[in-house]
């Protein structure tokens, strides 16, 4: 049973399946392994419950750091991130994804750098920063394909650049425009 249905194609969130998302929690429960800490993040965020997904990834962070697997770190370090976007908190999820795909870079760790790369790529693209969404989009696609990632991962970053494109393209205004009242005989 999938939890992730797809992805809207106008603002890039997931699309849920409520009843899976509850039963997958519910089965969770109050489980404290690095996996289950990390899973519980993705799913209290995906049901809207961000002060819970928050405290479990503050928590998830400080279980990577002290296992000592610093990659472990990276990928808890980009759900926190991903928290704090859906807080609507960008410059601090950019920071920390910033920092993210550096060390991840730095170490290749290929994996980890896709990651961090495609949620810093949605975080400017909220923030209407096509360009950088762009980049990072494309980038995370160019090592998913290489490191023959999941398709569901290549397919996220594929339809990714594809709304990045479109709004490009064709940018959606804010407001739609107002008409114009022209007097009589114009």
């Amino acid at each position: 049973m999938s939890i992730v249905l797809g992805y809207d194609p106008v603002t890039l969130q997931e699309k849920v399946d409520p009843a899976a998302l509850a039963e997958r929690l519910e089965e969770l429960g109050e489980l404290r392994s690095s996996t289950a800490l990390n899973e519980k993040v993705g799913l209290l965020r995906l049901a809207n419950r961000l002060d819970e997904a928050w405290d479990v990834a503050n928590e998830a962070v400080r279980q990577a750091r002290f296992g000592g697997d610093r990659e472990a770190l990276v990928f808890a370090k980009v759900r926190r991130a991903q928290v704090q976007r859906s807080q609507g908190k960008y410059e601090a999820a950019l920071v920390e994804l910033s920092d993210c795909v550096t060390e991840a870079g730095r170490h290749e760790w290929a994996s980890a750098e896709a990651f961090a790369l495609q949620h810093r790529g949605k975080v400017h693209f909220d923030q209407k920063e096509y360009d950088a969404a762009l980049r990072d989009f494309r980038a995370a696609l160019t090592i998913r394909v290489r490191i023959k990632a999941p398709a569901n991962q290549i397919d996220s970053s594929m339809m990714s650049i594809s709304v990045t494109e479109s709004f490009l393209a064709d940018p959606p205004t804010s407001a739609p425009p107002m008409p114009v009242d022209y007097p009589a005989g114009r």
